[in-house]
């Protein structure tokens, strides 16, 4: 039986995949190698640019017209600036793969006269001269993982490489494809050698083109669903299908997971006569992020790089780009697969929205001693008001504490929130985000299962009812309903009246599209020497949502809507 992959390079013997060769511009690529050119070709982690290399190997063996070899040289990644060492463990791989893949033991008899002679600053260029002139057929190289490497040896591989550029093919590779997870002209490579800063365009100034492997397209999902469909014969229904591309955009790791843990990690699910509903997704997405997959766990790693938190910190703040966060550092993070760029700068997708704040403040979240059953209404809902109060309390008290925590202290006060009302809502809910740059506000749409019971209640069977015992007196019927509460958070910008004005509204607009009529505007004040007793309130604002005339709908009769407004 295929699976959904989510380790290492794809196969459609063993798993669901989309045809890797369709995931780049063949033709484009074909027409470069023709042309001799040695070019890039970049992707985030675990997105298939191993495939798609591996794939491009076999199509052009297949062709006849170039002898090509795919090689992964992170294992040089250990020996980090020992350029020695680090030459022998590339050259050892391209040896190994060469005779695996083309049958052909020329780099690994040629290995030990090159190291001989004592010239390893220049012996992957005498390895690729020796055995391109030994081949009857243009080499082509593709490279991989090549910004694994650091300091003085990826200038040495970069730079060895430019060298031989002028004795293509005849006696260096017709066409070399460096693939990582950048693109090379963003490297700044520190030199010990030369003590200073080496970009990654002058030590590689050859370089022709860059080309990337995207993100799947809706129909790329599809098409991964309905291979599982074919074979085992169990059936997503749209609501499911729009989901996950809804919380992947497509992410090829994160629509293979999401699919895996759905299909294939849930027992229940396994039963192929059970159709994967909407539900079952949003569980999915839920223990994907609690488990902290290896994927997820380096989102984490990359979030405490200090280029990352310059453009990640105004994301969550909502506040506007500004000339201070450098060009380089956005590409950066487009690179990773962190944020995309249009149609505006925004988190690449909801699970990394989702997770992003989580693992900002987990051990926050650890450390807060909230239980859900505290704001559990006999009815099962959840007092949110209750639960924005008891946070006000413990902001006033402890705010400048834990902010100063934080690594992220421009988002502190919205992190500590989240971080405050994830600890409560785990047990029984979970919460949605949107932010983005210049959005000015963070939205938050917590969504409590009123009909799934708090880990920590207390609760009773009669009569195939499930009930809360919310004293010994009473029995309340939990109702099979989802409660959903939009909370707004801004900070205090200029005027605290246009502050609420304009909250108001956006909280309004933001009810409306999550379809509640439940909506709570959070005001943090953040200037200095501000006494708590200013910035403190809690207030009602009564307002319509169509914008209909406030008088029209005294005299028609229509429903206003409510949105509480705290200052903290």
């Amino acid at each position: 039986m295929r699976f959904f992959n989510t380790a290492g390079p794809t196969n459609a013997k063993d798993h669901y995949c989309i045809d890797p060769l369709s995931r780049i511009n063949i033709d484009d690529i074909m027409m470069l190698i023709e042309q001799r050119k040695y070019f890039v070709l970049h992707a985030p982690r675990q997105t298939g640019k191993t495939s798609c290399m591996l794939a491009l190997m076999h199509h052009l063996n297949k062709e006849g017209k170039y002898a090509c070899l795919y090689a992964n040289i992170e294992a040089a990644q250990g020996a980090r600036e020992n350029v020695e060492q680090a030459m022998y463990d590339i050259l050892n791989e391209l040896a190994g793969r060469a005779k695996y893949f083309l049958k052909d033991p020329f780099p690994a008899d040629a290995l030990g006269n090159i190291f001989i002679k004592g010239g390893y600053g220049t012996a992957l260029n005498q390895c690729l001269t020796k055995w391109s002139e030994h081949l009857e057929k243009p080499l082509v190289l593709l490279i991989d993982e090549i910004d694994s490497l650091i300091g003085d040896t990826l200038i040495s591989v970069l730079r060895q490489i430019r060298s031989g550029y002028d004795k293509r093919p005849d006696a260096f590779p017709q066409s070399i494809v460096l693939c990582g997870v950048r693109d090379i002209r963003d490297y700044r490579i520190h030199s010990s050698r030369e003590k200073e800063i080496i970009t990654g365009g002058s030590a590689f100034n050859i370089k022709a083109e860059s080309l990337r492997v995207g993100d799947f397209v809706f129909e790329e999902v599809q098409e991964l669903l309905r291979q599982h469909t074919a074979d085992t014969g169990q059936i997503f229904t749209q609501d499911a299908v729009e989901e996950i591309w809804r919380l992947t955009h497509g992410q090829p790791w994160l629509v293979n997971a999401l699919a895996y843990e759905t299909c294939f990690r849930t027992k229940e699910n396994r039963d192929r006569a059970i159709t994967i509903t909407l539900e079952m997704v949003k569980n999915a997405k839920e223990n994907l992020i609690l488990r902290r997959e290896t994927h997820l766990d380096q989102l984490a790693d990359k979030l405490r790089e200090e280029r990352v938190r310059r453009v990640i910190e105004p994301i969550i703040t909502g506040k506007m780009i500004t000339s201070s966060i450098p060009e380089d550092d956005v590409q950066y993070l487009t690179d990773l697969g962190l944020i995309r760029r249009k149609p505006s700068i925004e988190v690449s997708n909801p699970i990394y929205m989702e997770i992003i704040p989580r693992m900002l403040t987990s051990t926050t979240q650890d450390s807060i001693s909230q239980q859900s059953v505290w704001y559990v209404k006999p009815d099962s809902t959840l007092d949110m008001e209750k639960l924005i109060s008891a946070f006000q309390e413990f902001f006033r008290e402890h705010s400048e504490h834990w902010v100063e925590r934080f690594d992220y202290k421009e988002a502190g006060p919205q992190l500590l929130m989240q971080a405050f009302l994830q600890r409560v809502i785990n047990s029984g809910g979970q919460i949605e985000r949107e932010y983005g740059l210049g959005r000015m506000r963070t939205d938050l749409l917590v969504i409590w299962r009123c009909n799934k019971k708090p880990d920590n209640a207390s609760f009773g069977v009669a009569d195939n009812n499930v009930f809360s015992v919310s004293d010994s007196n009473s029995l309340t019927v939990l109702k099979d309903r989802v409660q959903k509460i939009v909370i707004e958070l801004k900070l205090l910008h200029k005027s605290l009246d246009k502050t609420i004005k304009d909250g108001v509204k956006q909280t309004l607009e933001y009810m409306d599209r999550c379809g509640t009529d439940e909506g709570h505007l959070v005001i943090f004040d953040r200037t200095e020497g501000k006494s708590w007793e200013d910035k403190i309130f809690r207030k009602e604002e009564l307002m319509q949502s169509d914008k209909v005339d406030i008088e029209e709908i005294k005299t028609s009769g229509q429903r206003q809507k409510k949105v509480i407004v705290w200052g903290m």
